[in-house]
């Protein structure tokens, strides 16, 4: 596998850094070494025809170290005083660097609720793309002064998924604080070899990933696979390095054999399928028995009311939901286009007998295959 063929034609790019990057080895503060270096090889790239846009991490340590606090709080409120205290400090940093290689920066805030209402979505994409064209550098982080559990990504390693995603990017660069997928945990195994290519993300190599956290971020190498592995059902390729070393970007963009390449999937989803895969939050389950799976799966039918077993939760009609089968096993998700009211009345049901039970028809599909992807 050719590196330099994979990345010659990568034009716009995606770099998730994260805060064990930018952040001092005794974690007390942001690492102004470190930005200004970013800063510098992403100002490169930009002037060499490149768009560029960073998904960064660092409010809520920039936050602690502002406030003089001895270590990250944990209830959220002053977790979102830290975010908000340390974001404008976080940005303003960038900023600077960036005026110092002639570039301007957009500060952008997010939250989950932002990317799975589908109106909002196109909305982000299209500020974004117009921020590109200004020749501007779009400076993303996850809106930590209001999210909560229900509209929180999580991580940014899963939000710089969406992002790439969401603007059609070519790469995904994750600046991480270890040199990119080992075979082991090198902390805890001197014999652990770095991966250098995985052609494809399997079982095996997500178990590989553990479960490791650094001190002050929140995913460890486990989201960061599961981002690459997102990414590339989009048809987009995922470097994993370490972004505390000078030039790891630009060596990335040169072919150099450097961290972990996940290649992309031959048979990559459109942008709404993925949207409805990996963006959008499920609201309920629906069992289906296995004749419908086998339906659904080999043919690339639609879902109908006669598959159904049983519903889980409370949803609405244009909900994202979980389909499962009998073991209890998610293996498809799509837009239901009955209520989780409905479905209990309709289940097991011909579409022929909608009308007579509901008093009404709307289609005869629970989920339609349009809106349907399979896992």
């Amino acid at each position: 596998m050719n590196r330099k063929k994979v990345l010659k034609k990568v034009s716009r790019i995606v770099i998730k850094i994260g805060s064990g990057v930018l952040t001092t080895p005794d974690r007390s503060g942001l690492d102004d070494t470190v930005i200004e270096e970013i800063t510098r090889q992403v100002s490169t790239l930009h002037k060499s025809g490149h768009e560029t846009i960073l998904v960064s991490s660092g409010a809520i340590a920039a936050g602690v170290k502002e406030l003089n606090l001895k270590k990250t709080p944990v209830d959220i409120p002053h977790k979102q005083a830290a975010a908000a205290i340390g974001q404008s400090h976080l940005i303003g940093k960038y900023e600077r660097y960036f005026k110092r290689e002639g570039l301007n920066v957009a500060q952008i805030l997010l939250t989950h609720d932002d990317l799975s209402n589908r109106i909002r979505y196109l909305n982000a994409k299209n500020t974004i793309l117009t921020i590109l064209s200004y020749k501007v550098i779009p400076i993303i982080n996850e809106n930590d002064t209001v999210a909560v559990d229900e509209i929180k990504f999580g991580d940014n390693d899963t939000l710089s998924a969406m992002v790439a995603n969401l603007i059609e990017a070519d790469l995904l660069i994750i600046l991480s604080d270890v040199k990119g997928l080992y075979s082991a945990d090198p902390k805890l195994d001197p014999t652990a070899e770095l991966i250098p290519v995985v052609e494809k993300i399997t079982n095996e190599i997500e178990v590989m990933a553990g479960d490791s956290r650094s001190a002050t971020g929140v995913g460890g190498m486990v989201t960061k696979i599961q981002a690459a592995k997102r990414l590339s059902h989009s048809g987009i390729p995922t470097v994993i390095v370490d972004g505390k070393v000078n030039g790891i970007i630009e060596a990335v963009i040169k072919g150099e054999e450097v961290g972990t390449l996940f290649l992309p999937e031959e048979d990559k989803l459109g942008s709404k399928k993925y949207w409805i895969a990996y963006t959008l939050k499920s609201k309920g389950k629906v069992r289906v028995d296995n004749g419908a799976k086998n339906v659904l799966i080999a043919d690339g039918k639609s879902l109908l009311p006669s598959g159904i077993l049983e519903i889980e939760g409370k949803f609405k009609s244009g909900d994202m939901v979980s389909c499962i089968d009998s073991r209890n096993r998610e293996f498809a998700r799509g837009l239901v286009n009955y209520s989780s009211n409905e479905l209990k009345k309709i289940k097991g049901k011909r579409s022929s007998e909608i009308e007579e039970i509901l008093g009404y028809k709307m289609v005869d599909e629970a989920i339609h295959r349009d809106n349907l992807v399979i896992l």
